[in-house]
């Protein structure tokens, strides 16, 4: 969803995708990319990453499936990844294009940390850096469990908080800010209607992926919905100013078990700060954003 979102405008220039074992190993996830890519017609190079965190074991279970994307099937791409591994593809692209580049990373930070111990100067090349992942809680209220993301590679996200300048720290997009955007399967009768058929290839196929996704959250009790998290990373990636943020200083818990991954937040300024934490979004005007942009991109890959 995050990845179509980005396609589907001419505001954003994709020059790279990274893959890391998260849900499911980083082959399929390689896969998946580069089959959804070819879908949609778009020739961005992918690279294959980490196989796990840098430290710890790799995750078991997904909440998409077995092969990541739920019910839904694509057709196998001729396209293989790139040469070199993901984090020389974040170098690469990091000095191919100085001060202009925008990373979002909505998996384990694992490929972006190894980026930095090769190349420090990293952080200092990109225009800005968004993260899904993190769970803040608010002032006075700490957050009492990890999130996924961070869960899976607490090493590496540790290194990457203390690796970027003060001045341009990332933006971090909680579940605290990402839950607010619900989606329902009256989205997608949205989203026909914007591409103009009830049977468009690519709704399908997102419609399929999101239907395991709305049946494990409705398993869990939440009801039938989904929570739009990486969308709205990519989305803040290409508009900072669509959530509103806080400055806080953040640090990754490590060492007790029972906690790991829990991303402990003061937001006092008694100390500097490293991250910008998302705080605030208007759900309608996002979801309204995304069907209105990813509506438009499939009605344009039916008819062009």
């Amino acid at each position: 969803m995050a990845l179509v979102y980005l396609l589907a405008g001419a505001d954003a220039d994709l020059v790279g995708v990274a893959c890391t074992a998260g849900n499911v190993a980083v082959d399929q996830v390689c896969r998946n990319n580069l089959d959804l890519l070819a879908f949609c017609g778009a020739g961005v190079p992918v690279s294959r990453g980490a196989d796990g965190p840098l430290a710890g074991p790799s995750p078991t279970g997904s909440a998409h499936g077995a092969g990541g994307l739920g019910y839904a099937r694509l057709p196998t791409a001729t396209t293989a990844p790139t040469g070199y591994d993901a984090a020389t593809a974040w170098i690469r692209a990091a000095h191919a294009h100085p001060g202009r580049l925008v990373g979002v990373v909505t998996g384990p930070l694992t490929n972006l940390a190894l980026a930095v111990r090769t190349d420090p100067e990293l952080p200092t090349l990109l225009d800005r850096l968004v993260v899904m992942g993190g769970a803040y809680g608010r002032p006075g209220e700490p957050a009492t469990a990890a999130e996924w993301n961070i869960s899976v590679d607490p090493e590496a996200a540790a290194e990457v908080l203390a690796a970027w300048p003060p001045a341009a720290p990332p933006i971090l997009c909680g579940l605290e800010l990402t839950t607010q955007i619900v989606m329902t399967p009256g989205h997608f009768d949205e989203l026909a209607r914007v591409a103009g058929s009830e049977s468009n290839p690519l709704l399908a196929v997102l419609e399929d992926a999101m239907r395991y996704y709305f049946q494990a959250h409705h398993d869990r009790g939440y009801g039938y919905l989904a929570h739009l998290h990486d969308p709205l990373a990519a989305a803040v990636a290409l508009d900072p100013a669509l959530v509103a943020t806080r400055s806080a200083t953040v640090t990754v818990e490590r060492s007790d078990l029972e906690y790991r991954g829990l991303t402990r937040t003061d937001w006092t300024g008694r100390r500097d700060a490293n991250a910008q934490i998302g705080v605030q979004v208007d759900p309608a005007a996002f979801l309204d954003r995304f069907v209105q942009r990813v509506g438009g991109f499939a009605a344009r890959l039916a008819y062009s």
